[in-house]
């Protein structure tokens, strides 16, 4: 599908690319960001057996880069506002791929750590700034089909990331999950700029437009609460609660120097806005949802129903991969029915593959959990598009960045929250003190549990969505 609109620039009137050239860039920006994120869990093991230390130790690979996106992606966006989204998400695009080969050269895991939050911050702006370019690439009754593309993209990388991942330690070693991103990143990178359309010139915000205070309380407050959600595993001991109780004493603290900042980085009216503020409320939620099927499908697939690995691998891979296929069929139903009563119906599919998962007993085998995730995970899809779609249609050209950052700080929220509480939530409802000795019929009520809960939250979900309306 083609489609071919005239841009004004110094009085002139210019053929603009064909879109699906300016959203191929988007999509490969948003690939690199969600591979970024998934390729590197699988060399965990690898990595902690190469540089002699503990898994607790490693495990700040990921934590690194996860913390930089949540804590920063806001910002980026803002500064993305002010200085110009192309000319910003071209310098993320490169200090991702620059980041990635320190990480692949690193010579010490505190210096791999350090080239991870690197990587993160780029990946910040990746995520920040792609949904914010489709505003000024793609017409309105193409918003949709964007937003699917590019979930269809968010969802193709988290579903490669552990296969190739694997395929690339087992025959040229751990350097080669970052070295990937090489030629990756160069190829976005000359799409990008040869593509995406030039930042509109004219009068830019001074520097003194841009929020420091705020932004850099918002960061420590964020990175607070991620530590507080990931330290730990799901268990609050005084150290979490301590992390969790500034992490509130410092979203307080930001509230009340954002109102008597002159040019806030969050302004309160966007949450006044109706739409925005159910759209951020129902993202994290849904999220929560979905993060609970990563965290506890393993354990009730390997526990309860006695899979081997390989096969836990395979079933698990059948969510992303029904995510990026129905990305873009999602998005087209958005352009045509309308985002809001999509958004409703990709719910409602969630709360039905939820409730499925908390009611089928055990017996059903894995018929009985890969069926109720195609659901969640096809109404996820659609809920995405169409909430995406919703936010961004409307938001005014010079607040798209912080718009799209918020928009992507939910939905780490609520992957860091779902990851912490549902895990949290599934021990609980095993009933067992040890998840590596417990029965079968624990994990499977520790899965009815948490599914229950899901559906819970889901419910939440739909009264915000059609309060919104």
């Amino acid at each position: 599908m083609i489609f071919k609109t005239p841009t004004q620039t110094d009085g002139a009137v210019q053929k603009k690319p064909a879109v699906q050239w300016v959203l191929l860039s988007l999509s490969m920006a948003m690939l690199l960001s969600s591979l970024g994120t998934s390729i590197t869990n699988v060399a965990l093991p690898t990595l902690a057996h190469v540089f002699g230390v503990s898994f607790q130790a490693v495990q700040w690979v990921v934590l690194a880069y996860l913390l930089a996106i949540t804590s920063l992606i806001v910002g980026a966006g803002r500064l993305g506002d002010m200085l110009g989204r192309r000319r910003l998400l071209l310098a993320g695009i490169g200090l991702f791929t620059v980041a990635s080969s320190l990480c692949a050269a690193a010579p010490t895991l505190w210096l791999l750590i350090a080239a991870r939050a690197l990587q993160g911050l780029g990946a910040a702006i990746l995520m920040a700034l792609t949904m914010a370019l489709v505003g000024e690439a793609v017409s309105k009754n193409k918003t949709g089909s964007a937003m699917g593309l590019l979930g269809t993209m968010s969802a193709v990388g988290t579903a490669l990331g552990p296969t190739l991942g694997g395929v690339l330690i087992g025959n040229w070693g751990w350097q080669a999950i970052f070295w990937v991103n090489v030629p990756l990143g160069v190829l976005t990178f000359f799409l990008a700029r040869r593509y995406l359309p030039v930042d509109r010139s004219g009068p830019k915000p001074a520097w003194a437009s841009f929020d420091g205070p705020g932004t850099l309380l918002l960061a420590l407050t964020l990175v607070m609460y991620a530590l507080a959600m990931t330290l730990g595993r799901g268990n609050l001991g005084w150290f979490n609660a301590a992390l969790l109780l500034a992490a509130v004493l410092g979203a307080g603290v930001f509230v009340w120097v954002e109102k008597r900042a002159a040019a806030p980085l969050i302004r309160g009216a966007m949450f006044s806005n109706p739409v925005w503020s159910a759209g951020f409320a129902m993202s994290a939620l849904v999220t929560t949802v979905v993060m609970a099927t990563l965290v506890v499908g393993p354990f009730y697939l390997s526990g309860a129903l006695q899979l081997e690995t390989t096969r836990v691998g395979l079933v698990m891979s059948v969510g992303p991969v029904v995510a990026a296929l129905t990305g873009v069929p999602a998005g087209r139903f958005v352009d045509r029915l309308g985002a809001h009563t999509m958004g409703l119906c990709g719910l409602a599919a969630m709360l039905v593959g939820s409730s499925l998962l908390a009611l089928l007993p055990m017996a059903w085998g894995v018929a009985g959990y890969v069926l109720p995730l195609v659901v969640v995970t096809a109404g996820y899809a659609l809920f995405q598009a169409a909430n995406n779609t919703a936010v961004m249609r409307d938001v005014p050209a010079e607040r798209r960045g912080v718009v799209s950052g918020l928009l992507g700080l939910s939905r780490n929220l609520g992957l860091i929250t779902g990851a912490s509480v549902m895990g949290a939530v599934f021990v609980a409802g095993s009933g067992a003190t040890e998840l590596a000795i417990a029965r079968p019929e624990q994990m499977a009520a520790g899965l009815h549990a948490t599914f229950a809960v899901a559906a819970g939250l889901v419910l939440v979900a739909l009264a915000v969505g059609r309060r919104a309306r």
